[in-house]
């Protein structure tokens, strides 16, 4: 596996030590200790891909898989994974404060979100809320796991992103470019969506930008000139560190910002 297919923000520490079964990796050669992986989505299909995934894989043990979070910290009390994967989107409390709440009670454990959604916004929720890592649902399995199995035997503090979240999330840049303490805590104000960079009249008119309007009719929407609404574009996009409208539409579109 290419080291560069997934991304890494990692301290300068240890990476503990897993008392665990140990199998020799078909990629180094070494003795690995075994990642005990719980999957928890109430998508039934990746659930049951990443089994099938993990039963390839001599350095994974696939231990459970959950379709919500409701028996969760009983289920972590009782297997003791290693990692956890947990849906953005799944039904149910917010999956953020859970995770948060999770890393209080078992500080031990690692656990890494998996969405379909590759948005700024989620990428930094789940850093602040502690999360060790960030995959796309479509991010090779393969690197996905690879990326798990990182998670696991790094030191804490580490934050490992798929290949989509790099390429599409410039907070991911953010991200990688940032160190966490040794007991892991998170400078809230060092990764921030881009979302939270722009003013609420700056997001209005992003809102209008996604929903393809022209600067004429935005600035009749919004009761300004063209030539406001043209300054309003110009501090947007510097901001977003974008270069083009078309791109401006793009990123509204998949921040959510046009449905919001």
């Amino acid at each position: 596996m290419n080291d560069s297919a997934i991304a890494t923000a990692e301290p300068a520490a240890s990476a503990r030590t897993l008392a665990r079964k140990k199998a020799v990796s078909p990629v180094t050669g070494t003795c690995e200790v075994v990642v005990r992986l719980m999957c928890v989505d109430d998508h039934a299909l990746l659930v049951q891909g990443m089994r099938v995934q993990a039963e390839l894989d001599p350095e994974i043990d696939f231990v459970s898989g959950l379709p919500d979070t409701s028996r969760l910290v009983d289920e972590v009390a009782r297997i003791q994974p290693d990692v956890i994967t947990l849906d953005v989107e799944m039904p149910g409390p917010d999956v953020f404060e859970t995770a948060d709440r999770l890393r209080q009670r078992f500080p031990d454990v690692r656990f890494a979100f998996l969405s379909a959604h590759v948005r700024d916004g989620l990428l930094a929720a789940a850093y602040r809320c502690g999360a060790s890592g960030y995959f796309a649902k479509g991010d090779d399995l393969r690197d996905i796991l690879d990326g798990l199995k990182r998670i696991a035997r790094s030191a804490r503090g580490t934050f490992i992103m798929g290949p989509k979240v790099v390429a599409q999330c410039p907070a991911a840049r953010a991200v990688r470019g940032t160190k966490r303490s040794r007991r892991g805590s998170r400078d809230a104000e060092q990764i921030v969506s881009a979302v939270d960079r722009l003013s609420s009249r700056e997001i209005e008119v992003l809102r209008h930008i996604g929903n393809g309007m022209s600067r004429v009719e935005i600035g009749k929407a919004l009761s300004r000139s063209p030539k406001t609404i043209d300054g309003h574009q110009e501090r947007i996009m510097r901001k977003l560190g974008i270069a083009t409208r078309s791109e401006l539409m793009r990123f509204a579109i998949r921040e959510g910002i046009v449905q919001a």
